[in-house]
């Protein structure tokens, strides 16, 4: 197991969640089209991917593109599937040479044909991979994904598969679309701004939040270890009382 240099006693957090923010104001600080800063924020990603690994995190979850993106200008949007068409061709052979396991939250539905198999295509390559398991949420809502739990709950209880009165936490959380994943340890967001927009609502009730104020397309290792070392300085308490 990789640990950092300054918490040799310390392990990683399991479950690192990432608010990656930042991509357009990146570019218009360098007078570039927004289209450059998200080229540039997929190059994060993959230092991201590659130090995640490196510091024996199990879980990294990148939020990508989420439900209430698909009201930003159509050229935008046209250009970000367009990137992740591209990333999904060139990175995921590497990906699964170095045991990564890939998998994606969201609504496909939404999404073009081509991508969508794309996607598959890489759940598929990357399923018996056992190293880090790095989810992206696309066309995703964490308001929206705790609506389609409940639906599929009530549409079993309204077969009497369930008894609507036995329906608990653990029941919900295996509603959701990361059934099977620990809830992240650690949520980070860059570019300053402080809050979680829609990402992981259920899933974060007792995460630790870091707010950096890097852009994304700036972000790497060595911010990944600023915040897994802020997150050591934390006393996680569960909603119990200390003291």
């Amino acid at each position: 197991m990789a640990v950092l240099e300054d918490t040799q006693d310390r392990e990683p957090p399991v479950h690192v969640a990432i608010i990656m923010d930042g991509n357009g104001r990146w570019a218009m600080a360098r007078g570039q089209p927004r289209s450059l800063g998200h080229k540039q924020g997929a190059e994060a990603v993959r230092r991201s991917v590659r130090a995640a690994g490196e510091l024996g995190i199990g879980y990294l979850t990148l939020f990508g593109f989420s439900s209430e993106n698909w009201r930003r200008p159509a050229g935008e949007i046209d250009d970000l599937m367009g990137l992740l068409r591209f990333y999904l061709r060139r990175e995921i052979a590497e990906l699964h040479g170095n045991n990564v396991r890939f998998r994606m939250i969201g609504d496909r539905s939404r999404l073009a044909p081509d991508i969508v198999a794309l996607i598959e295509n890489a759940e598929r390559l990357t399923a018996g991979n056992g190293g880090l398991v790095l989810t992206i949420a696309l066309s995703y809502g964490g308001r929206q994904e705790i609506a389609q739990a409940a639906r599929a709950l009530a549409a079993k209880a309204a077969a009497g598969e369930i008894d609507p009165a036995e329906i608990d936490e653990g029941m919900v959380a295996d509603a959701l679309e990361t059934s099977g994943i620990p809830d992240p340890d650690l949520m980070v967001r860059t570019s300053g701004e402080k809050r979680i927009s829609n990402f992981l609502l259920w899933q974060t009730a007792y995460s630790e939040l870091v707010f950096l104020d890097v852009l994304w397309p700036d972000f790497g290792r060595e911010h990944l270890e600023e915040a897994i070392r802020e997150f050591h300085r934390r006393e996680r308490r569960f909603g119990t009382a200390v003291g």
